[in-house]
């Protein structure tokens, strides 16, 4: 098996924002000329071959989120890719942003063509202000050739692209807080229904897809989802992009095969742990995941295998821990994170956050007791069953997860424990 695929990532590092030409010479746009030749039932038939899902972290299978939207017949449509990347520990879309631009500008013209939208935004975080100027000039150069504005290809289809910046707030990453913040208001989510795939950008169907799923779907629409569909599993279908980070050698960006075992990932991509220490957990997905004891390294990274034992794939991120690293500590880190994140829209997360602050601040000091353990598991099932949107509804993942896993340590911190 290899350890690494160039399928998503063919055209990293073989040319410069400024040379459209090398795009183009590497089969750049081919995908979105397939698309206009063939039409739209062509596209919706690919994307469900290739079993491609949502790459943002809810995973729905992109083919019938496309088939329903196109549906919609609303005078005026948005697109929007999503590169508001604020899960800690995950920055590869950041990665497809810097060395392939042309493909995700490929992938959202073809969604715009799908959606039957005029119009899309690539919605990109403030601490990325450095590509911004980037990708203009992409969209600008993507227009001087004639894929993007009037006429495309002369097909007749009309379709431009601009560039939007966040402010730096995390909950932005879920799409109706994104519209809002696109409408100048404060970025809190919406109550749904209806969603914004039926009442988005100022008012109008809107569909969102993040930055790595566009770029497949420009690359499956060039090679064809059955040579797609060759790699992966039976129900994993494809490659996936991962952040790999925390204690191993080898910490990066990488493309890989969908059925590798996560230990195959830290060994034989990330090189081992740092210092040749042992593993003791990762969270997978990003600050919003779980925690993994090493027991489950043998586990195969695909969505199934990783369901099946209560985990989950997430944004792609995987971060590793070793032996040496304090659970107590991690989920102070997490739970600072999230406190200075939440939106304040709704009691359970922004209250919940404000005492499982406190909570195990008392923990990390050894001040805590029984009770204190018992009330943050309790707060934390409260947000994530009331809590308004996916923020505080996966706040406490991580703490769930410790608390099933590492509870031991947990205990350790209980005042009353330590005379035992």
């Amino acid at each position: 098996m290899n350890r690494t695929q160039r399928v998503i990532t063919e055209n990293f590092n073989t040319y410069k924002v400024e040379e459209i030409d090398k795009y183009i010479e590497n089969g750049g746009f081919q995908g979105l000329k397939n698309a206009l030749k063939k039409g739209k039932d062509f596209i919706i038939d690919e994307l469900n071959t290739s079993g491609l899902r949502g790459r943002g972290g809810a995973a729905y299978p992109t083919g019938k989120k496309w088939n329903g939207g196109r549906k919609n017949h609303a005078d005026i449509k948005y697109v929007l890719c999503n590169a508001d990347e604020g899960e800690p520990a995950t920055f590869k879309d950041r990665e497809l942003l810097v060395k392939d631009p042309y493909k995700v500008i490929e992938g959202l013209a073809i969604s715009g063509y799908t959606f039957g939208a005029k119009e899309g935004f690539i919605y990109i975080r403030e601490e990325y202000e450095f590509l911004h100027s980037k990708i203009r000039k992409a969209i600008k150069l993507a227009e001087e050739n004639g894929y993007l504005g009037e006429n495309i290809l002369g097909t007749g289809f009309n379709f431009t692209i601009k560039v939007f910046s966040g402010a730096g707030a995390y909950v932005c990453g879920e799409g109706s807080a994104l519209i809002e913040s696109m409408e100048g208001k404060a970025g809190r989510p919406r109550m749904k229904p209806p969603r914004i795939g039926v009442v988005g950008y100022m008012g109008k169907p809107t569909q969102s897809n993040n930055v790595e799923t566009l770029a497949i779907v420009a690359t499956v629409l060039k090679m064809g989802a059955s040579n797609y569909a060759k790699y992966g599993t039976e129900k994993s279908i494809g490659t996936k992009m991962i952040s790999l980070c925390g204690n191993v050698k080898k910490p990066g960006t990488y493309e890989i095969p969908f059925g590798m075992s996560l230990r195959e990932i830290i060994y034989d991509i990330g090189g081992g742990i740092v210092g040749d220490k042992d593993v003791k957990f990762l969270q997978l997905g990003g600050v919003s995941g779980p925690l993994m004891p090493k027991q489950y390294l043998d586990t195969r990274y695909t969505y199934e295998d990783l369901e099946a034992k209560g985990f989950g794939i997430g944004s792609g991120a995987i971060l590793v821990a070793d032996e040496t690293k304090s659970v107590i500590k991690f989920l102070e880190s997490v739970s600072y994170f999230f406190f200075h994140e939440s939106c304040g829209k709704c009691t359970p997360c922004r209250e919940g956050k404000r005492q499982m602050k406190k909570l195990i601040d008392k923990m990390s000091k050894g001040t805590a007791t029984t009770k204190d353990l018992k009330n943050i598991e309790k707060i934390s099932r409260i947000m994530t069953d009331a809590s308004f949107c996916g923020l505080g509804q996966t706040a406490a993942t991580a703490m769930l997860t410790a608390i099933k896993y590492f509870s031991p340590e947990l205990c350790s911190s209980i005042d009353e424990m330590k005379a035992l």
